[in-house]
């Protein structure tokens, strides 16, 4: 958005009138508030009147309820969720973009270890800002809404601007959706898990705990987590690192896959393809999409080109989608996990 345009002024300084932004004069339409009871003034009626201006009075501990409560009944809530998807960068957020659009009906909870989400794709490679995505991952940025630069048909990518474009659109799209809540600095600890009684195993859910505690573990006292149960996770985790492959790291010390495959070195035109045809269901209850799936795969890795990250998103919700009735009906009472 451009910076507010100031009237010109006239040619007589003493009859000029005040400069006012363009921005206090245009209607606001836009936003409306949840369960509003009161008429809500406009940012035109604050125009100009900052002399008097004064917020509304407060009591500290009514901000404090005002974010526990939620939070608690956003915990109370999720306990029991539909789908969880563990990783809320670009992978993770388009599949809960798709599985939100696609079922409303479902709970959909997300867990994102860092503070901020988004994963690595705020900035482009080596902190350039634009974002390049090939051919044909430019559907789904134009599913979002997104602009982009195209040099034509015979181009084999468009660029974003900035990667932060895409990354705050398909959050902000994310975090409207009614059945989806985001838990950022929380980080899954384990996978929840049942066994089938001949010696395999359904993932059921997450145990999650906040990301400082899941740091300090080795240097503090002990802290029990929290958990999440679900018929269907979709880990998104990336590649290893810190908080990177949880969840296929945990797959292996349960002996439910024998061993990874480990990222192989960046190879653009391998790695990408290799990775959306890839993102599947790798055990029952577990999705997995995005970079985390290299390391099951021994895929490629793709550097600084996110078409796959968009795109993985976009099939691990249509996998999810495909199973979870089944899934779901594994997990109530009397089935057969």
């Amino acid at each position: 958005m451009s910076p507010p345009m100031m009237d010109e002024p006239t040619t007589s300084p003493a009859a000029a009138p005040a400069p006012v932004a363009k921005t206090a004069t245009m209607p606001h339409t836009t936003s409306v508030p949840v369960n509003g009871h009161t008429k809500p003034q406009t940012v035109e009626d604050m125009a100009g009147a900052w002399k008097d201006f004064r917020f509304a009075p407060i009591r500290e501990s009514q901000v404090s309820r005002a974010m526990t409560r939620r939070y608690f009944a956003d915990l109370d809530k999720y306990a029991e969720s539909d789908i969880v998807i563990i990783g809320a960068g670009s992978c993770g957020l388009s599949t809960a973009y798709c599985l939100a659009k696609a079922r409303p009906d479902l709970k959909i909870a997300i867990i994102e270890a860092g503070v901020a989400p988004g994963g690595g794709a705020w900035l482009g490679g080596q902190l350039f800002s634009a974002m390049v995505m090939r051919k044909p991952a430019d559907a789904f940025l134009r599913e979002l809404g997104v602009e982009y630069e195209d040099d034509g048909p015979d181009a084999n990518f468009v660029v974003v601007k900035h990667a932060a474009l895409f990354t705050s659109t398909v959050l902000s799209k994310v975090l409207q959706f009614p059945n989806v809540k985001l838990f950022n600095a929380t980080a899954v600890e384990d996978l929840i898990t049942r066994t089938d009684g001949k010696g395999g195993i359904r993932v059921a859910g997450v145990v999650t705990n906040w990301t400082l505690v899941s740091m300090h573990h080795d240097d503090q006292s002990c802290m029990d987590p929290n958990t999440l149960n679900a018929p269907l996770i979709v880990s998104t985790t990336g590649h290893d690192g810190p908080f990177g492959a949880f969840s296929v790291k945990r797959l292996v010390s349960m002996q439910a896959i024998p061993s990874l495959g480990g990222m192989r070195g960046l190879d653009m035109n391998t790695a990408e393809d290799a990775i959306v045809k890839g993102t599947r269901e790798i055990c029952p209850g577990l999705i997995v999409g995005g970079m985390e799936l290299s390391e099951v795969d021994g895929a490629n890795r793709m550097g600084p080109t996110f078409g796959a990250m968009a795109l993985s998103g976009v099939k691990a919700a249509e996998e999810a989608l495909k199973v979870f009735d089944q899934r779901r009906a594994e997990c109530a009472e009397g089935g057969k996990w």
